[in-house]
């Protein structure tokens, strides 16, 4: 079983952004983001509904990384740090099958600009390279084809379909999981 040590916070880099903690400050644009028609159409959840609410999510993703639970990373830009593009994480941390899955959004302005991309392909590498997990799993509204295409991108592939597994507002609804394995290192047995 793996032993994940979440503290003290990682923060990431790549040619564009910062992936950095999320802070109660980012609760304004979360909570824009969070309640945007776009941006939650295949989430399949109801909007937040305040501010405080989406403080009090700020506040239990900080608990779950205390708790090595889970790791959800701000998605800024290094020369605009307080300026929330969006989040990306892994959560529902599974040690004993050293698996994950990731979670991710951006908000509508930032879309179709490569920045999930880049954004993914660094947690993927920290997921791999430090937490040393052996798959990561996405679970996607099979409508989603933007989150498809960013999955496929880097590398996962469609495990299963479930029919009608998801309830929501008087429907059942389908669910696509997607999963990627850890890249073979140099000198790793096939």
């Amino acid at each position: 079983m793996l032993s994940l040590q979440l503290t003290p916070f990682t923060e990431l880099r790549t040619p564009r952004l910062l992936l950095r903690e999320l802070r109660e400050a980012d609760a304004p644009t979360l909570f824009i983001m969070r309640s945007d028609a776009r941006f939650i159409r295949y989430l399949d959840r109801d909007p937040d509904a305040s501010v405080d609410e989406t403080l009090a999510i700020i506040r239990r993703i900080a608990q779950n990384t205390a708790d090595n639970a889970g790791i959800t990373w701000a998605i800024v830009r290094p020369d605009r740090p307080d300026e929330l593009l969006g989040t990306v994480g892994l959560w529902r941390m599974m040690p004993e099958k050293h698996r994950a899955e990731i979670g991710y959004g951006l908000h509508s302005d930032h879309w179709g600009q490569g920045l999930m991309h880049e954004a993914l392909a660094a947690v993927l590498d920290y997921g791999f390279q430090s937490l040393h997990l052996h798959s990561v799993e996405a679970n996607v509204n099979p409508s989603n084809a933007a989150s498809i295409r960013a999955l496929e991108k880097q590398g996962f592939v469609r495990e299963a379909h479930f029919r009608e597994d998801y309830y929501f507002r008087g429907q059942f609804l389908d669910s696509v999981i997607y999963s990627l394995l850890t890249p073979l290192r140099p000198g790793s047995p096939a």
